[in-house]
């Protein structure tokens, strides 16, 4: 038992569940205007909120500028939950506000759908059965739906001036009352109104709300909208009512109609968007019970924000996908990325292109507020890049050009020739994205990772003080630099430390352990100055042959020049201990005979 105040009730009661849910389905299907199919649809959900048949679903952007991280989000999940359930992904252009569409902006964006892999089956250019798919181009079909509305007085025309509306709103909120229209118009005689409009009378087309917004089942927010917050607002002024412009003065629709009309006319099923639209679905629910038509179900994602949890500004990120595209982030990588905000899978990894995302999707979504770190961004990109390292093919071949150019850029042609010596680029570049510790981001990052191997070591002294042991990996170092040219790999190297062994067959095993690790650092520091890089018979194929023999050498002769000084720095102590020995016992000798 829990208490629950009934609604509209002077009183409080204790009320058992089945009471309550026997109420409550007595309240919502007691509501005006609103037919029982808009708050639970007749469409069934499986698993993850999936529909059990194939989902029509559509991205509908604005050509006002270009995509950035939130849209390509909304495009993508929208995308997937077609794929997933063998369904379609629609492609509309919501081109209505002529006034701020940007030349060039619709190729953009068919460019960035296209590089992201988000290929759509109706829409722009390849057409389809409901088209066209420019709300510029449906003007009749919103005129047309219209009509009904108007005749069963759902709708009306109003012809108050901007003035006078501009007047209304500001009295109001001058007393610090709701903002509204007081509804001069909406009883005016539909032939006096019709008659006003044919004669060219400046006018928009208004929506008759109901008295209360409806509730709807969203898939990530359950059942929400506005409850039972009315829309007609009482005060000592005269009412108010959010009654929304439909139909424009210049014969446009607004968002709200066009999007209503163009979703039931394509045959829209479901509807993946912002959290920001929540606002406004009880607005289109509504508009679909007075066409009495079914509307799509809805599932709002949530709002991308910031380590600050502040909305994601383009004053402070560059989120267009453009410019993740000149910054060579892979179409996958970005894809990946785009999916897990918000999105719950139930994959063993995060790392998943596009392909396996779409057996993988579902809207188990989150509902709070999901905070953007690009630092997950730059993780996939390393991973997307091993992938496509891994594939070879054109993929690798295009990695290995881009890292050419940067190389060449940043080192200069003189420098990059010197390690390359006798080999070829192609081969070089191509043994350095293999290295398993050199990940890539971006050829630029990439071209700086690889600098160790161009630039020769500023060595530090060697941390080893045993001499003998030194003695041990000048030799073993030196024998490595009898590999032939021919047979300078990889495979070559790895084989020859596995099987080099300065304490014999039977040895303690840590010992040869511990010496093996010994080898292997004295080799990085000869190398590469001990600085982290690849392992050593990588770092060995990538400097090639030349450079191996030069840097192991002029190691060799530096630290057998240290561990010279060590030793004189060892013996002096010694030589100081013996001569205050000696001085002492002819003092004391001296003492003796001076006695007897």
């Amino acid at each position: 038992m829990q208490p629950v105040t009934r609604i509209g009730a002077r009183f409080t009661t204790w009320t058992c569940k089945s009471c309550r849910d026997a109420l409550r389905g007595q309240h919502h299907a007691a509501r005006p205007n609103v037919p029982s199919r808009f708050f639970a649809s007749t469409r069934k959900l499986n698993r993850g909120n999936l529909p059990d048949s194939p989902a029509r679903t559509r991205f509908a952007p604005s050509p006002t500028g270009n995509l950035h991280l939130g849209s390509i989000r909304t495009a993508l999940f929208n995308y997937l939950l077609a794929r997933k359930t063998k369904g379609q992904f629609l492609l509309r252009l919501e081109d209505t506000d002529q006034k701020r569409t940007i030349p060039g902006a619709e190729e953009r964006l068919y460019r960035d759908l296209q590089w992201a892999g988000l290929e759509w089956d109706e829409g722009p250019v390849i057409n389809g059965p409901y088209g066209p798919y420019r709300q510029s181009e449906r003007l009749s079909s919103y005129h047309a739906h219209i009509q009904g509305l108007l005749q069963a007085s759902k709708a009306y025309r109003c012809f108050c001036s901007a003035e006078r509306l501009d007047d209304l709103n500001r009295r109001r909120h001058d007393k610090g009352l709701n903002l509204g229209y007081d509804r001069k118009c909406a009883d005016m005689p539909v032939d006096e109104a019709e008659q006003r409009a044919h004669s060219g009378e400046a006018h928009v087309v208004r929506f008759r709300a109901p008295e209360t917004w409806p509730r709807y089942r969203d898939l990530v927010y359950g059942h929400t909208g506005h409850g039972e917050k009315a829309n007609k607002k009482l005060y000592v002024d005269a009412p108010v009512w959010e009654d929304a412009i439909l139909i424009k003065s210049d014969g446009f629709p607004t968002y709200h109609w066009a999007n209503v009309c163009d979703d039931h006319d394509m045959r829209i099923t479901h509807v993946v968007r912002g959290s920001e639209w929540m606002a406004s679905t009880p607005l289109h629910i509504a508009m679909y019970a007075a066409k009495e038509w079914t509307p799509p179900l809805y599932a709002h994602v949530p709002l991308l924000v910031d380590q600050n949890k502040q909305k994601l500004s383009k004053r402070n990120f560059d989120t267009d996908i453009a410019s993740f595209r000149d910054k060579g982030i892979f179409p996958e990588a970005l894809v990946n990325f785009a999916a897990l905000l918000g999105w719950s899978h139930q994959q063993k990894s995060d790392i998943m292109s596009l392909r396996e995302l779409e057996q993988s999707f579902d809207l188990k979504i989150t509902k709070g507020n999901t905070v953007v770190s690009f630092e997950k961004l730059r993780f996939l990109q390393e991973q997307h890049g091993r992938r496509r390292i891994s594939a070879g093919g054109d993929y690798l071949e295009q990695l290995i050009r881009d890292v050419a150019v940067s190389l060449l850029n940043k080192e200069g042609a003189a420098k990059i020739a010197a390690l390359v010596g006798k080999r070829n680029l192609r081969d070089v570049v191509a043994s350095m994205l293999h290295a398993e510790s050199l990940a890539f981001s971006s050829p630029l990052d990439f071209a700086e990772k690889c600098s160790i191997f161009v630039t020769p070591p500023r060595r530090p002294k060697l941390d080893i003080e045993d001499s003998q042991l030194v003695k041990e990996l000048h030799i073993a170092a030196s024998t490595l630099l009898f590999v032939p040219e021919s047979q300078w790999t990889q495979a070559t190297h790895s084989e020859n430390l596995k099987d080099m062994d300065f304490h014999g067959p039977d040895a303690d095993p840590k010992s040869k352990k511990k010496w093996k690790g010994q080898l292997y650092h004295y080799l990085r520091w000869a190398l590469l100055g001990g600085v982290p890089g690849p392992n050593i018979p990588q770092t060995m194929e990538i400097l090639g042959r030349p450079i191996c023999v030069d840097r192991i050498q002029r190691a060799i002769s530096e630290s057998s020049q240290e561990s010279k000084q060590r030793e004189n720095m060892s013996t002096r102590p010694q030589i100081l201990k013996t001569a205050t020995d000696a001085s002492t016992w002819s003092a004391i000798k001296s003492e003796a005979t001076a006695k007897s």
